[in-house]
Parts: C-alpha cells; sequence; structure tokens
C-alpha cells in the first residue's frame, strides 16, 4: 500500500510539474491563431500575381514581392532555429528578468513600420537559396505548419528559455509570437508594393 501511494504522489507531483512549465490553453490559443493567421495574410496578398507582379520593385534599391518572400522563408528558418537551440540548453528562469516586453508588445513593436531597420547579410533576398517566389512560399508553408503544430502540443518549458537578440531579450514563447508578427510587417511591405502606382496590372 505504501508503494502504491509513493507511486501516486509521484505521478501526482510529475504532473503538476508538467503542467507548471507548459503552455497555459490561453497561450497556445493565442500563438496557434496568430500564427494561423499571419500565414493566410501572406497567402492572399500574393494569390494570382503574375511573374511580373512579383518581381517588380519600385526602386531599384527597394524589394519585391518576391524578395519579401525569400527573405520571410528564411526569416522563419533562422528565427526557429533559435528557439530550437534554447531548448536543447537547460532551462535559465534566472533570466527571466532580462525579458522586458509583453506578449503584446513584441507584437506591436515588431509590425510597426514606422520604424525601418536592416536586415542580416544571410536574411537578404539574394542570399537565400530560394530561386523563386514558388520555392520560397512553399518552404514558408511547410516551416510555418511546423510550428503551429508545435505550439499547439508541445510541453516544452519556453518561458524560462531565454534569447539575446539585436532588438531585445525575448523568452521562447515570445520568440514564437515575434515569428508572426516579422512575416506580418512585410506582408504589410507587400501590400505597399503593390500599392505602388508602377505597380504591373497584370
Amino acid at each position: 500500500m505504501k508503494k502504491m501511494i509513493f507511486l501516486l504522489s509521484s505521478l501526482l507531483f510529475f504532473s503538476f510539474s508538467t503542467a507548471d512549465v507548459g503552455l497555459t490553453k490561453e497561450e497556445r490559443k493565442l500563438a496557434a491563431d496568430f500564427l494561423t493567421d499571419t500565414k493566410n495574410g501572406i497567402r492572399d496578398a500574393i494569390q494570382g500575381l503574375s511573374q511580373a507582379q512579383l518581381t517588380f520593385k519600385p526602386a531599384p534599391d527597394k524589394w519585391s514581392v518576391e524578395d519579401c518572400l525569400k527573405h520571410i522563408a528564411m526569416s522563419e528558418q533562422m528565427l526557429w532555429g533559435m528557439i530550437e537551440a534554447s531548448l536543447k540548453n537547460p532551462a535559465t528562469p534566472e533570466k527571466r528578468s532580462e525579458v522586458k516586453f509583453k506578449d503584446e508588445q513584441v507584437i506591436k513593436s515588431v509590425e510597426d513600420r514606422s520604424t525601418k531597420a536592416k536586415t542580416f547579410a544571410p536574411l537578404e533576398p539574394v542570399n537565400t537559396p530560394f530561386k523563386s517566389a514558388e520555392e520560397a512560399m512553399a518552404s514558408f508553408s511547410k516551416q510555418r505548419d511546423k510550428l503551429i503544430e508545435y505550439v499547439t502540443t508541445t510541453n516544452d518549458d519556453l518561458r524560462d528559455r531565454v534569447n539575446q537578440l539585436p532588438v531585445g531579450v525575448y523568452d521562447s514563447y515570445q520568440m514564437i509570437l515575434f515569428i508572426g508578427a516579422h512575416s506580418n510587417r512585410h506582408m504589410q511591405q507587400i501590400n505597399e508594393v503593390k500599392a505602388d502606382p508602377a505597380f504591373p496590372k497584370k
């Protein structure tokens, strides 16, 4: 009987410990819905565009729709790679104090295109491995679907894995929100390109 009580106690302790480090239902839903909505936003923004429209640049130093897609797809891979790397290391709850942004602030700040920034060389469209908008979109969709599945099912401790970016310190859950907000930022850019007066009619 004592052995049975011990086993039950251990099971209950393990269950509560897992629940403590995992995401709440609300966090899962927020992230999954946000990732899905922003994926659909990219899809809708490029749907039906011709090759001339995909490659049109408002100016020589500006990105085309295709350029934006290549950058988005490569960024998805890089940012997820950072999350994966952090999950391979022990949790660092002592670094939680370094995270200064609330979840909604992460989304708002990344999506805000009033502040422009130059991307890293590996994320420049010309330096990505994608040969076309179709390749980039296929990679983006596949990676995003994997991320949605991950955030829906994982019990990883995302809050106590902290990531340092040039623009701030984020926990790994916020990094997932960052990914969604980043694609939304460039969806806005795509729509700006499409709104240019010289954008091809077909």
